[in-house]
């Protein structure tokens, strides 16, 4: 074998090891979505079929469509406008799928050539008997690079079997009709997601890479808003395989591998002569997970998002700044406590287990609904792995997809990921124009019909037509208010009135939700009030007013009279008494009867 020959089988041998050591260990599962067949009846039924890889598949949603198999072009490897072939729907028609056969070509050039024709959706049939397989993107096909990250429309897998009865269908003259629907893709438990990304540090693997870069940048927002609001439950992981202990001492696993071979990644470049090494790559894939748990210790760990995209600007392999050197930079500039990170990396010379990467090759093995992660990059969703484009828009909407319904944050009700359906004949739902109150609700599924808290006040009811206040069922509207405060919203769904100016209300603040007349009315305080007119009540509280004024002043008048007399009667008696012991004015002298003199 010669130099050339030698090369390449150096670096084939960590793929060939890689794939080794996944079929022995672990199974691979594909993620699927349900194809249902509307017409015509002798097909009726619900199919299986494999979610593309690519594309944006509607997470959370369903989609109608008229299958087409195309008379010509019919793996889809040619542009079918060549063939004057045109799959846009006509106005008020369903959107076209179209049917092609697997072979000759990448899976994702067939989409992309009917997307460009006017396709809504793709099903490739199979064209051999075996189980579904999910349709991924190439690896390192540079040609490939741009079609892919335009790819917009979903795409599935379906078998051989059902393959052939769609295309017997169609040639028989029957319109097929189908729905694939993703509403279960992923499972929606709670009102809290946990998902994780299966990443890689490696800036130089090619068109994956850089898709995988330009989405960390464009989700970092979105994530650190669900991550922070407690919406979600984000883990990295990075994906690492080992090398067999034969090989060990190997110049290729020394280069490519930590702590004696347990830990492997391949070289960037592809070039064992010249760059970084596979080792360059698995000790920084260890900071990174390293910076997430001493992040995560903080009660921060959404500063891993700000980490690796710092480090992807910053640190560039084609910049030759990939390494400890410029990643501690960065993890300064984050105020990370660097020792406490070094002390999580240990030591990747030692002859023995790293705890952190030993729990990484541990946890790519599938549990439980997920598969063994095989794919670089995965996004794994609720414990089932994501398929489709790694792009903002649809990872939303398969993060979304995982909320329990009515529970989705904000972020999911945002124009491009939520339905909308309020706006159209509110929904369907209860509405009062008057109080500006819906009972319509938008959903990352669609929409729900609840009756709402406004200004801390429950409505109550079905949220469609009978809802009530309490017991009271008879009500003027169809979504009562109850609870403190809900006078202030509509009378509560009580009588009231306004008469000469006085305003009567059968509405009181309780929590029983009951209308009650108020004093002086009668009548069942939902629809009528009856009692004496405001203009009789007003005439009849002025009498009251007048005889409690003249009373009022019949009462100070008697008061200052006998203010008065008691005022002269004490003067009298003051006189009277004075006068025993001095001479008034109005008194004559009194002769003395003591002789000074005789003293």
């Amino acid at each position: 074998m010669g130099r050339s020959g030698r090369s390449k089988a150096a670096i084939l041998l960590p793929f060939l090891l890689l794939i080794w050591a996944e079929s022995a260990i672990g199974r691979f599962l594909v993620e699927k979505n349900s194809l249902k067949v509307l017409s015509p009846e002798s097909i009726k039924g619900n199919y299986d079929s494999a979610i593309g890889n690519f594309g944006i598949p509607q997470y959370g949603g369903s989609m109608a469509g008229t299958v087409v198999y195309p008379k010509d072009n019919r793996k889809g490897c040619q542009k079918f406008e060549d063939s004057g072939i045109s799959f846009k729907s006509k106005p008020g028609a369903l959107p076209t799928f179209v049917l092609v056969d697997r072979g000759d070509c990448f899976f994702a050039l067939k989409v992309w050539n009917a997307q460009n024709a006017g396709a809504a959706a793709v099903l490739v049939a199979d064209h051999r008997d075996e189980p579904l397989i999910t349709m991924d993107s190439p690896e390192e096909d540079r040609a490939a690079a741009e079609y892919i990250a335009n790819i917009t429309i979903p795409s599935a897998l379906i078998d051989k079997s059902f393959g052939e009865k769609l295309k017997k269908a169609l040639g028989s003259g029957d319109i097929v009709n189908v729905n694939l629907d993703w509403r279960e893709s992923v499972p929606h438990p709670d009102e809290r997601v946990e998902y994780e990304l299966w990443t890689n540090s490696n800036d130089e693997c090619g068109v994956k890479c850089d898709m995988l870069m330009e989405f960390l940048k464009d989700f970092k927002g979105a994530a650190l808003m669900l991550e922070q609001g407690g919406y979600t439950q984000f883990t990295p992981h990075y994906i690492t395989w080992y090398c067999p202990e034969a090989f060990t001492v190997s110049k290729q696993c020394k280069s490519q591998c930590l702590n004696h071979g347990r830990y492997c990644a391949p070289d960037p470049e592809q070039d064992f002569s010249s760059g970084y090494d596979g080792k360059d790559v698995v000790l920084e894939n260890l900071r990174q997970l390293c910076v997430f748990r001493v992040a995560n210790e903080t009660r921060k760990p959404w500063i891993w998002w700000d980490y690796v995209t710092d480090f992807h600007i910053r640190c560039p392999m084609k910049e030759k700044k990939y390494g400890k050197e410029c990643a501690e930079e960065v993890i300064k500039s984050l105020g990370l406590d660097l020792s406490k990170i070094e002390t999580c990396m240990g030591d990747p010379d030692a002859d023995a287990d790293n705890p952190v990467l030993k729990e990484e090759q541990e946890a790519q093995i599938g549990k439980g609904s997920r598969g063994d992660v095989t794919i670089l990059p995965t996004l794994v969703v609720n414990n089932r792995q994501y398929r489709g484009k790694l792009e903002k828009g649809a990872v939303s909407k398969a993060i979304c997809a995982g909320f329990e319904e009515t529970t989705e944050p904000s972020v999911c009700l945002n124009g491009d990921v939520e339905t909308n359906e309020c706006l159209h004949n509110n929904g369907g739902c209860w509405e009062d124009k008057a109080a500006n109150v819906t009972a319509c609700k938008d959903t990352f599924r669609g929409r729900v019909c609840e009756c709402p808290v406004v200004n801390g006040v429950q409505f109550r009811g079905d949220g469609y037509r009978s809802c009530s206040a309490s017991k009271t069922i008879h009500i003027r509207s169809a979504c009562a208010a109850s609870g403190p405060g809900r006078c202030r919203i509509n009378n509560g769904g009580c009588w009231g009135e306004k008469r000469d100016g006085v305003t009567f209300s059968a509405c009181v603040d309780s929590d029983d939700g009951k209308c009650k007349c108020p004093p002086g009315f009668k009548g069942d305080g939902v629809k009528h009030c009856e009692g004496t007119s405001a203009s009789e009540v007003k005439y009849g509280w002025g009498a009251v007013w007048l005889v409690l004024i003249v009373l009022g002043l019949a009462g100070g008048g008697g008061y200052l009279v006998y203010k008065q007399r008691l005022r002269s009667y004490m003067d009298s008696e003051i006189r009277a008494i004075m006068a025993q012991y001095m001479p008034l004015d109005s008194q004559n002298e009194v002769p003395s009867h003591v002789d000074i003199d005789r003293a």
